[in-house]
């Protein structure tokens, strides 16, 4: 198969095991990752995504995917994370400073380039609750960090006291999406669209 080792998963298995508690092969970990992107971004489905398929992709055993992931679902939360990115922290100074910063950390080349494979899990997340499940506790967190900046906009009164928090949410995210993973309008410009975003948005939030 593809890019698979000639070191049998028993054997990778017993290597591992001669070296008790060594630290985890962070290039290993990367290969292993990319084999998901790899095979997703070509259209492969996440239900017939394997363990066994992403080994010969990363040119590694089964065995090192199970010392790092216990199962399928783990490694996809891994990737679906990876392609999101560190956790941004807002500065905490000013509200449209602090959106600008998260709209602009979700619209960039990276996430452009990993667009193509959330569109190959949009499909399944739409007929599968568990991958849904998986995409919503990555992404989950994030969400609670826009909402935390809008609660204290509201708190400070910068923005409208009857703010609708979850439908604001929406609005800042929806076009980020459209953007990253279809293209949805090509006339649009990447250029300040995080500002021109936030302050769209804002002009109907503000107090």
């Amino acid at each position: 198969m593809e890019h698979m080792t000639t070191v049998s998963v028993q054997e990778s298995a017993d290597q591992d095991r001669k070296a008790p508690g060594r630290p985890r092969n962070a290039q290993a970990d990367l290969d292993i990752i990319q084999a998901v992107f790899d095979l997703l971004g070509s259209g492969l489905s996440a239900t017939a995504l394997s363990i066994e398929a992403v080994a010969a992709k990363a040119g590694v055993g089964k065995a090192t995917i199970y010392r790092r992931w216990p199962n399928k679902e783990a490694l996809l939360v891994d990737a679906i994370a990876t392609m999101k990115g560190p956790l941004p922290k807002p500065v905490g100074e000013s509200v449209r400073d602090d959106l600008v910063m998260l709209v602009s950390a979700m619209r960039n080349k990276r996430m452009e380039r990993y667009g193509k494979v959330t569109a190959c899990l949009l499909p399944e997340m739409a007929k599968s609750p568990e991958l849904r499940r998986i995409h919503q506790s990555v992404v989950e967190p994030r969400r609670e960090v826009t909402r935390g900046v809008l609660r204290r906009g509201i708190e400070t009164g910068e923005l409208r006291a009857d703010l609708d928090v979850e439908l604001t949410l929406l609005m800042l995210s929806g076009p980020i999406f459209a953007q990253n993973v279809m293209q949805w309008s090509p006339l649009a410009t990447d250029e300040n669209f995080a500002e021109a975003l936030v302050d769209a948005v804002l002009r109907g939030a503000a107090a």
